[in-house]
């Protein structure tokens, strides 16, 4: 699993029962420490750079060879903030999930929800999917709408979407896990 934040996406799965074998970051955060309280295997790889000297090719290489040594097989982001370039679909492509607070392929982006709000639906949600090289892209595998209310914020929409997103990401990976649904 690959955490940037707080962990709760984590949290929701560990309390679903999924075997979670180890939690990466690319910078310090909450997510780890939550992790490690689980009893779950941590490694910070951490970012250089959040700048445009940032080398995202060495930095999703490096994040593959890490993920190799722990021998995993499915690759979760749950609220990672990196974007993952082609060393990484080489070594993992087709088996990388991703959940984004939006109906994909409407509001791709890092300010999806801010972005549905701007647009003025009526209705956006969450979507579970298996990442593609672009961002926000490849097969979706799961979703679920969330009602856009009157008097909604960017923060009070986002939450009522992660609380969809805390239960709709968990039963997909058990999905998967079970052979229930394909990748």
């Amino acid at each position: 699993m690959l955490v940037s934040g707080t962990g709760s996406i984590l949290d929701a799965i560990v309390e679903a029962g999924i075997p979670v074998d180890v939690v990466l970051a690319d910078r310090p955060c909450l997510g780890l420490l939550r992790a490690a309280d689980a009893g779950i295997d941590t490694e910070l790889v951490e970012r250089d750079a959040f700048d445009a000297s940032f080398d995202r090719d060495a930095y999703s290489a490096r994040l593959a060879e890490v993920l190799q040594k722990h021998e995993v097989d499915l690759v979760v982001m749950a609220g990672f903030g990196t974007i993952l370039t082609q060393p990484m679909h080489d070594a993992f492509g087709g088996h990388i999930l991703n959940t984004h607070p939006a109906l994909l392929p409407s509001f791709k982006g890092w300010h999806a929800v801010r972005d549905a709000l701007a647009y003025g639906v009526k209705v956006t949600g969450c979507t579970v999917h298996v990442a593609g090289i672009d961002v926000d892209t490849g097969p979706i595998l799961a979703q679920e709408a969330v009602p856009v209310l009157p008097d909604d914020t960017e923060a009070t929409l986002h939450e009522r979407i992660k609380a969809v997103e805390r239960r709709l990401y968990p039963a997909t990976i058990r999905s998967i896990l079970e052979g229930n649904c394909l990748l």
